[in-house]
């Protein structure tokens, strides 16, 4: 079964398991009156030495890994050398750091002329929520009541704890305008204002292009199911235990899918063909019912969720 990955601070499908060990748990309180949902996080800088197949959290960062050019972290490095070497009084030492600095960029722009973003880093993080659907509707009631009182903290405390995600986070160097950097501060040491050199280089390390890929891990869990579901279903010589198990799977999915809507996935309208496709299976696979293209649909529906959404970078202070 194909599986959508879209670069956003949104969403994003994705596949389950986690190449990292999970932490304990951080219990979130607040001043609402439905049960609080604990939240589970981990963050970890640095790529995943565990490759998946390109289409689960290990994968997506090995792939995010393999995008990263050796260049750019120079360009990085050196540039943080300079700035090392002007605390240090040392002009000649700085001005050839930015030399090779600007070197590595433009063999980076040689390659690829249209290029914007040179990824540098890789972070991921995960997050979890142990609640059930009740209650992660509950607390959501709880936030549009602190939302609507004007009590911004409060709701966000709450909806931080409404997460079930795996979150690739890239660092990339802006090409149109951290070379210019460089050459401005270049300028300024040439001229003897040191400081404002420090400044510019400081600013432009500080001011990477992060690109959030946020993978909503019950989304993905449905596709995992989905996809055992769709091989019963092509099964015309199932017993009767398959198809109570094929029964039991689309039950669960749909569960998965509802669940993700919860937690704010999209929207009722977004899973509501979905749903509707789910059940147009069941009906298909009853009784031993089989054949293929039965899930042709829901895979479709699945994707065009996503493709709705468009990929989106934002630029931050990154002092990683």
């Amino acid at each position: 079964m194909k599986r959508i990955l879209i670069e956003t601070t949104v969403v994003a499908a994705v596949a389950v398991g986690l190449a990292f060990a999970l932490p304990s748990l951080t219990n979130l309180t607040y001043g609402g009156t439905s049960p609080t949902p604990a939240a589970q996080s981990n963050e970890k800088s640095g790529v995943s030495q565990k490759v998946g197949n390109g289409q689960n959290p290990q994968g997506q960062v090995a792939d995010k890994r393999k995008q990263i050019t050796s260049e750019a972290m120079a360009a990085i490095e050196e540039t943080r050398s300079a700035l090392k070497c002007l605390d240090e009084n040392k002009k000649d030492e700085a001005l050839h750091a930015l030399e090779l600095a600007t070197g590595k960029l433009d063999l980076i722009l040689a390659r690829d002329p249209n290029l914007a973003l040179a990824p540098t880093r890789v972070s991921e993080a995960t997050y979890d929520v142990y609640a059930d659907i009740d209650k992660v509707k509950a607390a959501r009631g709880d936030a549009e009541a602190f939302l609507a009182a004007g009590k911004v903290p409060e709701a966000r405390q709450i909806l931080d704890a409404l997460r079930s995600e795996t979150v690739i986070s890239v660092s990339n160097i802006p090409l149109a305008t951290y070379p210019d950097a460089i050459k401005k501060a270049v300028k300024f040491i040439d001229d003897e204002k040191m400081e404002d050199a420090k400044d510019t280089l400081q600013t432009a390390l500080d001011t990477l292009v992060v690109t959030d890929t946020i993978i909503p891990i019950p989304v993905v869990t449905a596709q995992d199911i989905l996809k055992d579901a769709k091989h019963l279903s092509e099964n015309d010589s199932r017993s009767a235990d398959d198809n109570k198990k094929l029964s039991e799977l689309l039950a669960e999915a749909r569960s998965k899918l509802e669940f993700a809507q919860a937690l704010g996935y999209g929207t009722k309208n977004d899973f509501k063909d979905l749903y509707s496709e789910l059940d147009v299976i069941k009906e298909k696979t009853d009784f031993g019912k089989s054949g293929k293209g039965f899930f042709d649909d829901v895979e479709a529906s699945l994707a065009k969720l996503f493709e709705t959404l468009q990929p989106v970078n934002h630029s931050s202070s990154n002092k990683g």
